[in-house]
């Protein structure tokens, strides 16, 4: 498959365009084991992967984080970068960068305006992207899955971190939203008739304000 002729048009169902520096890594090596085929890249740009679902995704690793305002210069070009695709943020938050976790979803979410998505590490973020190509293609998954089982775990898992939503709440939610990006866009008014205006509020701030403990 010609990369270059799927740059522009995104890649098709069940691909990622990945930039080159991934090549050898474990996150690499873990989205092949989710059944994602990856095409490398070396202009990218800022981002790290293109989706298929006219998205993309710039990686702030753990040393990113710790290393100090670095990754800032990073996200502003990444905002600026006047992409037609809608701009995602895996941000890494360990015991480890946990206490600037407040101030990275200051800058990404109410600063820039992007969507920003907490991963644990490399492992937790193949699993997100694997679920968000093979979620987001022509079909629903979550609807088509409904009668049959739960949500795929690494949503599922995502989800459940929010205070408040428990599993029940988190299948609900995966239910009503037909993808991540959706669900964290989702304003208040959408998110109450599904779980109550409390949870809602708390899902709302989780994915869109700083974190309690760092205010």
């Amino acid at each position: 498959m010609d990369t270059n002729a799927v740059l522009n048009a995104g890649p098709p169902y069940g691909h990622v365009i990945a930039s080159e520096k991934w090549r050898n890594s474990s996150l690499i090596q873990s989205l092949k084991g989710g059944a994602v085929r990856v095409l490398f890249e070396d202009r990218l740009g800022v981002a790290d992967f293109h989706l298929p679902n006219n998205s993309c995704v710039l990686y702030v690793s753990e040393s990113d984080v710790i290393a100090g305002n670095g990754y800032k210069r990073k996200l502003v070009r990444y905002r600026n970068s006047g992409s037609r695709l809608q701009e995602l943020v895996l941000v890494e938050n360990t015991r480890l960068s946990e206490q600037y976790f407040a101030a990275v979803q200051k800058f990404v979410v109410l600063d820039l305006g992007l969507t920003l998505l907490p991963v644990a590490g490399p492992t937790e973020a193949s699993q997100l992207i694997a679920q968000i190509v093979h979620g987001e293609g022509r079909e629903n998954p979550f609807r088509r899955r409904a009668s049959s089982g739960p949500p795929e775990p690494p949503v599922l898992a995502l989800v459940r971190r929010v205070p408040g939503v428990g599993g029940v709440k988190a299948a609900a939610l995966l239910e009503r939203f037909s993808s991540v990006r959706l669900l964290c866009n989702a304003g208040p008014a959408e998110l109450e008739p599904v779980v109550g205006p409390a949870a809602a509020r708390q899902i709302h701030d989780f994915f869109h304000k700083p974190a309690a403990a760092g205010t």
